[in-house]
């Protein structure tokens, strides 16, 4: 079987959610990991949004300023060492949508270390 590290981060996320927040409202996107036929791509295609690249992570529970927490999962920074996005095209698309989200009023951003984002879910939702 095909390593997928991305998807097991996210398995990983989605068990921390379950096993210590039971309550919380959460969407793990999986149309990601997983290979569509030609009927199902179209047929995906004719229900999404052109352009949107939905974050792997949606968790629905408004805290603070926020309407929700939604985080795009990487296995690695999608930075570059001087700080600026990577040149990589579907990257700056989910940069876009998270700019987006952003001005939405949602907090969203790219995680990439369990740790990381175990913390910023705990930080999110001690908000007040």
């Amino acid at each position: 079987m095909k390593r997928q590290p991305e998807f097991d981060l996210q398995k990983r996320v989605c068990s921390y959610l379950r096993a210590v927040h039971p309550d919380l409202f959460f969407m793990s996107d999986t149309i990601a990991s997983v290979k569509l036929t030609k009927f199902q791509a179209k047929r995906n295609s004719q229900i999404q949004k052109p352009g949107f690249k939905t974050p792997d992570l949606l968790i629905f529970y408004p805290k603070g300023d926020y309407h929700g927490l939604f985080i795009e999962l990487k296995i690695e920074s999608p930075y570059k060492l001087n700080g600026e996005l990577k040149s990589n095209k579907h990257i700056q698309e989910q940069s876009e949508t998270i700019s987006k989200l952003k001005g939405l009023g949602y907090h969203a951003s790219f995680q990439w270390n369990f740790n990381d984002i175990v913390k910023l879910i705990n930080w999110y939702l001690t908000l007040q």
